[in-house]
């Protein structure tokens, strides 16, 4: 898997952690083919967000992901802490407030190196800060917020994640090789590259075509959300424990998949329909994350980029036992 399909994640609790964070955004950023300014905004990015974790948080974590497609690349970098948290996000915003001995001016300076900046802080509850250096993503292109990591040192995750037809309506899938490890990370390579091939089917057609691909492999649990340019019907239809929720104010709607392993045993595959407005928010996530979490614990935080939402999510409901993948898309921002 690529930086454009996986999550790296960097522990940041000493400030020799700081420095490698920024030698690893710098590498990372120079492989999606930035050029040589935007690789060293990447690195001063990356050095901003660990020593502010380090000060204010007593450290967290720094989750690096490529986003765009690889003709267009950018590096996303999500910090994410668990520390008490910013009282007056404005405020922290203006340069020099509560900064002294980072390299630059904090989170000013973050922001004004990235081409997209959003923060999250809920006092008592930590704080989660995304940056985006490269190309801005076009809206009409749905661009999802995706956190997919490997279970503790295994090199590459079990779980994948696709989008295809990127404009109207567009396809998103979730996928968990049965497992973890190789094998798994090969079911969900299958899974992923099936999904794109046969996007213009029908959503339930292509899970079958899926389940079919996946004869060959060890199985998987998968899910495919299929949302519309505007108000109008979400289809979805889930093979496993794949769960999926559409957020729409306070309101909370689960979605059903049906028992069985893709590859496998699928006895029913059904579509599912359930309003849409392209002010929801859809979530998805493998069983890498529990199911106990609820966006009304963190007031505001649906009007957030989606990747900002998914990192949250990934901070606070990450099981720590198997890989884990979060996606997070809506079709406009408010």
């Amino acid at each position: 898997m690529t930086l454009l399909e996986q999550s790296m994640v960097l522990p940041v609790r000493e400030q020799s952690q700081v420095g490698e964070a920024r030698r690893i955004a710098k590498r990372s950023a120079s492989r999606l083919g930035l050029d040589a300014v935007m690789v060293e905004r990447a690195a001063i990015v990356a050095t901003e967000a660990g020593s502010n974790m380090i000060q204010h948080a007593s450290g967290g974590d720094l989750i690096l992901r490529g986003f765009g497609h690889p003709e267009a690349a950018g590096l996303e970098l999500l910090a994410l802490d668990r520390g008490r948290g910013i009282p007056d996000v404005h405020r922290a915003m203006q340069d020099g407030y509560s900064t002294s001995g980072t390299a630059g001016q904090g989170l000013g300076a973050m922001a004004r190196l990235s081409s997209e900046f959003d923060i999250y802080s809920l006092p008592g509850r930590g704080t989660a800060v995304l940056a985006r250096v490269g190309p801005p993503v076009a809206e009409a292109a749905c661009d999802p917020g995706v956190v997919c990591v490997p279970m503790g040192s295994e090199p590459r995750s079990g779980d994948g994640w696709a989008v295809a037809r990127p404009g109207d309506p567009a396809l998103f899938l979730v996928i968990d090789g049965l497992g973890h490890g190789p094998a798994a990370a090969e079911a969900a390579q299958i899974g992923a590259q099936t999904f794109r091939a046969h996007a213009a089917l029908p959503i339930a057609a292509l899970a079958e075509r899926i389940h079919a691909a996946l004869r060959s492999s060890r199985g998987a649990a998968l899910a495919i959300a299929e949302l519309p340019p505007g108000d109008g019907v979400m289809r979805w239809v889930g093979i496993g424990n794949i769960a999926g929720a559409v957020i729409g104010g306070t309101e909370a709607r689960r979605m059903v998949s049906m028992p069985g392993i893709a590859g496998q045993v699928a006895r029913t595959i059904q579509a599912f329909e359930y309003r849409w407005s392209p002010r929801n928010l859809l979530v998805m996530h493998s069983d890498g994350l529990t199911t106990r979490w609820a966006l009304e614990a963190y007031p505001g935080l649906a009007l957030h980029h989606p990747s900002l939402v998914a990192g949250v999510l990934h901070r606070d409901f990450t099981r720590g036992r198997d890989d884990a993948t979060v996606l997070v898309a809506r079709r406009t921002r408010p």
